[in-house]
């Protein structure tokens, strides 16, 4: 009976976009932050104006500088000490738990997106520089 009545109820708590575990002491090994590789990347770090001028389309980039703004969604403005570009970061490339504001420093891993009407950097690992 008290498993039928819990399992609804937990249903019914992630359909409202609210969260199962509200201690994260008990929450599943899976919700830990994951892995990844944490070596040398064979991609050199780029900067903005060397992207803009001379970046092919679908290029590997790495980027060194600041997240400035969110313009909405999964869009936001990244700049470096040579000029700025639109870049699209997904929440689930943010690192967990941790707000990422304007003042610090990161390095985006990613993939240069070069079109006609659109130029932006597609972001696909975020790492916190300080």
């Amino acid at each position: 009976m008290r498993s039928s009545i819990l399992a609804p109820a937990l249903a019914l708590s992630l359909l409202a976009g609210g969260t199962a575990f509200a201690n994260p002491a008990h929450a599943p090994a899976a919700a830990a932050a994951p892995g990844g590789y944490a070596g040398p990347s064979s991609v050199p770090v780029s900067t903005v104006r060397q992207l803009l001028d001379s970046g092919r389309d679908d290029q590997q980039v790495r980027l060194q500088g600041r997240i400035v703004s969110h313009d909405g969604g999964k869009h936001y403005t990244f700049a470096d000490d040579s000029g700025r570009i639109p870049v699209e970061i997904k929440a689930r490339h943010f690192p967990p738990g941790r707000t990422v504001g304007a003042e610090q420093r990161v390095e985006l891993h990613g993939e240069f997106e070069k079109g006609r009407h659109k130029t932006e950097v597609e972001v696909e690992r975020l790492v916190v520089l300080n």
